[in-house]
Parts: C-alpha cells; structure tokens; sequence
C-alpha cells in the first residue's frame, strides 16, 4: 500500500471516529419516528390498510398528515370541547396485525398488556381513569398494529463500535431506517364514552434509533421504547389539547 492511499485510509477512519464520538457525546434519540404504510397510503391517494380502517372505522379517511412532533398520521374533531373532559376510560390495549404476522400471540399478550400498564401510568398523573361511560369521561382506545424484533447483537454494535455507527448513520440517510432495529406501529381513538362521537384519531410508528439505551436491547426493546415514548406522548397531547401542562 503506498503512502497517499494509507494517508487517506488513516484520514477516513479517524474522521469516522471523530464523528462517532461527536454523536455519541451529544446523544440521539432512543426511538425514532417512520412512515408506517397508512402514511404512505395517504400521500399517495391509496387506500388504507384494513388494520386502520378496520380499527378506526369510517372516520380513517378523515386521518392527514399530524403536526410537527406529533404522529404521522392523525385528526382532531375541530367541535371536541376538550377541557370538558376530566376522566378517561381506557380499553384494554389491542392487536391489530395482519394474519401473518410474526408476532406470536404470547408476544402480542405481552406487548398489549405493558402497553396497557404504561398507559396507565402515566395517564393516572394528571387524569381520573374509570371503568364506565359517563358525563365528562372520554374513552381511549390504543392498539398496536405490529411490532418487529431487533438483532441484539448486532443492535450493540451499531450504536457502539465507532465505524459501525458511522454507517448506521449514513444507512438511515438511504433508507429512513437503521440497521438491525425492531419497530412498532400503533393507532389511537379518543371518543365521548357517552355519545360515541369521535374526538381524535391518529396513527404512528417508530424504530429504534441510536440512542445508547437501546444499544443493549433485547429483542423488543426497541418496541418497548417506541410503547413507552406513546404512553407519555399521548397524556401530554390531551393536555396540550386542553391548554394545560403535564404534572
């Protein structure tokens, strides 16, 4: 190897490194939002998967791009008098996948269930939760539409190994993925628990991103980040709905 090709090599590997430890000192996100198919399906005038619709009902079609930071999908009633409600019935969480999908119904069990308990959680911080239809209760119903597992090995690598991370990086530029993540899809309905009219909707899905906490991820542990970035996401937007900040 001559000298000006080793010179280069040695140049693009410590610039590989520089950038490396620049991402990795400023820090990136754990989970990261991607068009799911619905979004696709909209932009493109087609129709939406049977997951939406089947899930949302008549109102999908209402479903447009959401707001910056918001889901990818969603829709507000522009009547919804949203500080009229003060509690919040919630649903068991549900699984909307195709018939083939490779979730096994332990894992969808799973899934909807932490789902349903980080819903939970973080809802019971600023609002009354109930089990019935009432005055002022709005009845939220979340599922998941799909879930894919990460490599946890190679997940590790990517996010540790300075050159690796480097390509990651500029894959997710190509692709709007990282490699090796797992992801998850979801769809929410907000409804007046007594008349049954639709207040909002929306539809969204993410990956995992490059953040270290998911570096070490078992297989849904991106898919967990992605429920658990939702189950704070969702009580935060009621409240902004209402004029009011989180607890």
């Amino acid at each position: 190897m001559n000298n000006s090709l080793r010179k280069k090599m040695v140049t693009a590997l410590a610039a590989a490194a520089a950038l490396a430890a620049v991402l990795l000192a400023s820090g990136c996100a754990t989970t990261v939002q991607s068009a799911p198919e619905a979004a696709k399906a909209v932009a493109s005038g087609g129709p939406l998967p049977s997951a939406v619709t089947g899930f949302l009902g008549p109102d999908a079609s209402k479903l447009g791009p959401g707001p910056e930071g918001g889901a990818a999908l969603a829709w507000l009633n522009p009547n919804t008098q949203w500080s009229s409600y003060t509690k919040i019935q919630l649903t068991p969480v549900e699984f909307w996948a195709a018939a083939d999908s490779k979730v096994s119904q332990a894992d969808q069990q799973t899934l909807t269930t932490y789902f349903y308990n980080a819903l939970q959680a973080n809802l019971s911080k600023n609002f009354t939760l109930v089990d019935q239809p009432g005055p002022g209760v709005m009845t939220l119903r979340v599922a998941l539409m799909d879930a894919t597992t990460a490599v946890p090995g190679l997940r590790t690598i990517s996010v540790i190994v300075p050159q690796a991370r480097v390509l990651n990086m500029a894959q997710s530029l190509a692709t709007d993925s990282y490699a090796f993540v797992g992801s998850a899809e979801a769809e929410m309905k907000m409804t007046d628990s007594v008349t049954g009219e639709v207040l909002g909707e929306a539809v969204d899905q993410r990956a995992g991103g490059m953040g270290m906490k998911g570096a070490a991820s078992f297989q849904w542990g991106d898919a967990q980040n992605a429920i658990d970035y939702w189950a704070q996401k969702i009580p935060n937007r009621i409240l902004q709905l209402q004029g009011k900040t989180p607890a």
